[in-house]
C-alpha cells in the first residue's frame, strides 16, 4: 500500500498492489488476477429474449431478420448493476465478467460503430457504464468478454460457413479497433478483455489478417495495466488461459491445449456455467441449473490447479439474476465465508 502522504493513483481493484502498480501496472494486473481466484460471469443480450441459449441465432432458432427485430423488444428494465456487483462481492467473488458483445454481433454498450447496440433499443441503457461505475466504487476487477472469431451482424464479420477474403477481414478488423478503443477510453479502468470464439481465427484461411499480437498490444497501449486472453492461446503472448470445467491433458490435440501446458506459469481460468450446455438464459433449462456441490468441486479442483474460477450466470430476459444460480451462489458464498476457499 502507498506511503502516507502519497496519491493512490491505481485502479480501485489494484489498491492491494498499489506499489508495484506504481512501478509497473502490468505486473499488479498479473499479481492480483493469480490471487483473484474466484469471478462470477455475466452473459445477456438478445438471446435472453429468446430462451435458448447464446446462440439461438447460429443455429437457426429464428431467421436473421426476425433476430435482427428483436432490439425492439428489449427493455432490461430489471437489469441493476448495484445488485449484481455487490452480490458477486458478498459471495467471495473478486472480479466479473461481463458479457459486452457476443457472436450475434449485438454490443451492450453505448458504440459509435454500430447501431445494433443496447442504447438503440427501449433499455436506451449503457449497462456497461452502469457495471463499470460499481465496480470502481467497490473495488471489484471488470473483465469484457468480447466475441472476435464470429460475428453474424457486421458484414465483413467472420462466421461459419461464410469465408471471407482477407480484405474483408482487414475492413471488420478496423472495426473492432474502434470498439477496442471506446471500451479502454470511456470506461474507466478495464481488468481484463477476453477475446471469444478462437475457431474463427485459428480455422480460417486468412486468419493472419487479424493479427492478435497487434490487437494486444493495442489493448495494453490504452490501459496498461488490463490483461489479454483468448481461450487457450493464439500464440501464447496472452496473459492468461482459460478453459470449460477441465484443465485439457497434455497429450489432449494441440487445438484443445493450446498454450496452458507449454506456459504452465501463466494463470489458467476455468470456466463453467450453471445452465446446462448454455451460457445464455435458456427456459427449457430451468431446474436442472447445477447446484452447489458441483459449484463447490469445481471451485476446489481450480484452487488444486491453481487456477481462478469463473462462474458463469445467465441473466434472465428482463436482465434479473435467476434465482436459480442465487441460491445456488448463495451457498457456495456461505462455505466460503466459513472456512475459506476449499483445499
Amino acid at each position: 500500500m502507498p506511503q502516507n502522504g502519497d496519491i493512490n493513483t491505481a485502479p480501485t481493484y489494484l489498491f492491494d498492489h498499489s506499489d508495484l502498480y506504481k512501478q509497473d501496472p502490468h505486473e499488479a494486473a498479473l499479481a492480483w488476477f493469480k490471487e483473484a481466484s474466484y469471478g462470477l460471469g455475466i452473459h445477456y443480450g438478445l438471446y435472453s429474449l429468446i430462451g435458448k441459449g447464446e446462440r439461438a441465432l447460429m443455429a437457426g432458432t429464428l431467421t436473421e431478420d426476425e433476430y435482427h427485430s428483436l432490439p425492439k423488444l428489449l427493455k432490461a428494465n430489471h437489469f441493476e448493476a448495484n445488485d449484481i456487483v455487490e452480490f458477486a462481492i458478498a459471495n467471495g467473488m473478486r472480479y466479473l465478467n461481463f458479457s459486452v458483445r457476443n457472436a450475434d454481433g449485438f454490443s451492450l454498450y453505448n458504440t459509435a460503430q454500430t447501431d445494433f447496440n443496447i442504447v438503440n433499443t427501449p433499455a436506451h441503457r449503457d449497462l456497461l457504464a452502469e457495471l463499470a461505475s460499481v465496480c470502481e466504487y467497490h473495488g471489484i476487477g471488470l473483465c469484457l468478454h468480447y466475441a472476435l472469431g464470429e460475428d453474424w451482424h457486421h458484414a465483413k464479420g467472420p462466421r461459419k460457413g461464410c469465408e471471407r477474403s482477407k480484405e474483408d477481414l482487414l475492413e471488420y478488423r478496423e472495426f473492432i479497433m474502434g470498439q477496442l478503443n471506446e471500451l479502454l477510453t470511456q470506461y474507466g479502468p478495464i481488468g481484463a478483455v477476453c477475446f471469444q470464439e478462437i475457431e474463427g481465427v485459428l480455422g480460417h484461411a486468412d486468419g493472419e489478417a487479424f493479427d492478435c499480437a497487434d490487437l494486444y498490444r493495442y489493448v495494453r497501449h490504452l490501459q496498461p495495466q488490463t490483461l489479454v486472453a483468448f481461450e487457450q492461446g493464439i500464440h501464447g503472448s496472452e496473459d492468461f488461459f482459460s478453459c470449460v470445467k477441465a484443465i485439457p491433458s497434455e497429450d489432449a490435440p494441440d487445438e484443445l491445449q493450446g498454450f496452458i501446458h507449454k506456459q504452465a506459469d501463466k494463470t489458467l481460468e476455468i470456466r463453467m456455467s450453471l445452465t446446462p450446455n448454455a451460457w445464455g438464459y435458456h427456459a427449457e433449462a430451468a431446474g436442472r441449473h447445477e447446484r452447489e456441490e458441483a459449484v463447490w468441486e469445481q471451485l476446489r479442483y481450480a484452487q488444486r490447479a491453481n487456477s481462478n474460477l469463473l462462474v458463469n450466470t445467465a441473466l434472465m430476459p428482463d436482465g434479473s439474476l435467476d434465482a436459480e444460480d442465487i441460491n445456488t451462489l448463495l451457498e457456495i458464498g456461505r462455505r466460503i465465508e466459513q472456512g475459506g476457499y476449499p483445499q
